[in-house]
């Protein structure tokens, strides 16, 4: 009997200055077979520069692009998941996302959101060399506090992190290892 394989997409949830592609970077570095689609990455491909918004059409266009590489990849055996970076701050626009997710093939969709503090935050992009305005941030922080990922936003897992005590660690173990 043939059985698929799992299509897993790893979604990370937060606002700039949160860790999420740090995390991204770990994530690929530590586990071989995954592969990260970054939005920062796409507007420095398609804008050159990774701080030019741009028009969202083609940002967009490259993710479904990129994943549509991810999915065959994972089922051709070359490749185990894929991993989205981006802010997902908007509850719409989540839910857009993980349907189109599934559209493209995805069976799996796991969604980590990074909820460290407003304040937090805004010391790291403070720090950077590219940084983002702080009415943004705030704007997207009360985006996600206002509305929160949830499991009915169509994730089959849904974890938290830095806010309930679960270790960042555990993002290495997740489920679609």
């Amino acid at each position: 009997m043939n059985v698929s394989p799992s299509v897993p997409l790893v979604i990370l949830i937060g606002i700039p200055g949160c860790g999420k592609s740090t995390i991204a970077q770990h994530w690929q570095q530590r586990s071989p077979g995954r592969i990260v689609v970054s939005t920062d990455d796409i507007r420095a491909k398609l804008f050159g520069d990774r701080g030019i918004q741009g028009p969202w059409g083609a940002i967009w266009r490259e993710v479904g692009h990129q994943w549509q590489g991810g999915v065959a990849a994972i089922k051709a055996g070359t490749l185990r998941a894929v991993l989205y970076d981006a802010t997902h701050a908007n509850r719409r626009d989540r839910r857009r996302a993980i349907h189109a997710a599934r559209q493209q093939g995805f069976t799996t969709v796991e969604g980590y959101w990074l909820k460290v503090p407003l304040d937090i935050c805004l010391a790291r992009n403070a720090r950077r060399s590219r940084q983002v305005p702080d009415s943004v941030i705030r704007r997207m922080h009360h985006q996600l506090q206002r509305h929160p990922p949830e499991l009915n936003d169509g994730f089959d897992y849904l974890y938290t992190l830095g806010a309930d005590g679960m270790d960042l660690g555990d993002l290495w173990r997740s489920p679609s290892d």
